[in-house]
């Protein structure tokens, strides 16, 4: 198993520092010869508009596509969430380049702005009964899924907040800013 971050901006060092502590050493994905070298990757939170246009100024869009949820698991958290989207509900004028893999839609800082942040425990059964802690920053929100997503996480007022769709999972949280590794093992194990 080789585990690539794609380390263009964002939350690098935070996702290297949890998988580092599992035993794991990360490639960092810059370029399609990192991304070749990789069968996960994680999509960091960061700017989500920043990162699309990094993605396709370095001709990473059409390779991640073509090996998406195939033979390359892929993980997006908060701004990564948003990439992998099929259906960015409040895009930027002019749009912005995502991945378009996952059958959701999502809205871009949904709970307001960097001072609304906020931290709530949250149930994700697939890690079992203790609550994660989720850390939103800017946060999206996962407004609607496909009959192929299911929800993994919700706040208490129904807003999804983690879902999957088989090899491709998406958190609008950031579990890398906690000390809780459980959802950095359960993408390890798609």
């Amino acid at each position: 198993m080789s585990v690539g971050i794609l380390a263009l901006q964002g939350d690098i060092q935070e996702h290297s520092a949890v998988l580092l502590r599992l035993g794991v050493r990360p490639v960092e994905v810059r370029l399609p010869k990192h991304l070749a070298e990789v069968n996960r990757l994680i999509i960091p939170g960061g700017e989500s508009t920043t990162i699309g246009r990094l993605l396709a100024l370095y001709d990473l869009v059409e390779p991640i596509r073509a090996r998406a949820g195939h033979d390359l698991a892929i993980w997006g958290t908060c701004a990564g969430a948003i990439l992998l989207a099929r259906t960015i509900l409040d895009a930027k004028q002019g749009g912005q380049p995502v991945l378009e893999l996952m059958d959701m839609a999502v809205r871009r800082n949904a709970y307001g702005s960097q001072l609304d942040s906020f931290e709530q425990p949250l149930a994700m059964p697939v890690l079992g009964e203790i609550p994660l802690p989720g850390v939103f920053i800017r946060a999206p929100q996962i407004e609607t899924i496909g009959p192929a997503v299911t929800a993994l996480a919700t706040l208490p007022s129904g807003a999804i907040v983690a879902a999957q769709q088989g090899r491709l999972l998406a958190t609008t949280f950031h579990p890398e800013l906690t000390s809780d590794d459980r959802v950095h093992r359960y993408f390890l194990e798609l």
